[in-house]
Parts: C-alpha cells; structure tokens; sequence
C-alpha cells in the first residue's frame, strides 16, 4: 500500500486499504498503527481535515481497534 506524506506535527505519513478497511497511520518516532474498520468516508474525513493529529484524537482513537505493524529491521 502506498502511504502519503500529510502535514502534521506527529504524523508522518498514511495510507488506506479499500480491500479491508484499514487505515495506516505512521507517526513520527513512534512506528505505524492499523486502525481496523475504518470507513472510506472517514478516510476522506481524516485526509481533507486541517488538523489530523486533532481529527485522528477526536475521531478514530479509542472508536476503531488498533494493532501496531511490526517494523522491519
């Protein structure tokens, strides 16, 4: 999946998977977390918002199960 660099002060990059509905989230110094369930249009929500450290808080923390990706070395 290809990730996207976004402007944001702690996220890095993201990227989303219509397939399964799960939305990447790589932060800055702290890896890549699957939000799970994650519907297109909140994706879109998510990419167009101002703020996607306030979004991501408000939005998709705490409401979508997430796992961490394990990073290769």
């Amino acid at each position: 999946m290809e990730m996207q660099h976004v402007q944001s002060s702690n996220i890095q990059a993201v990227g989303y998977d219509d397939a399964t509905f799960e939305l990447h989230v790589q932060f800055k110094g702290s890896g890549t977390y699957i939000y799970h369930g994650v519907s297109r249009a909140t994706y879109d929500e998510f990419i167009a918002s101002e703020s996607k450290g306030s979004f991501l808080a408000r939005n998709i923390k705490g409401v979508y199960p997430a796992t961490k990706k394990e990073e290769k070395e």
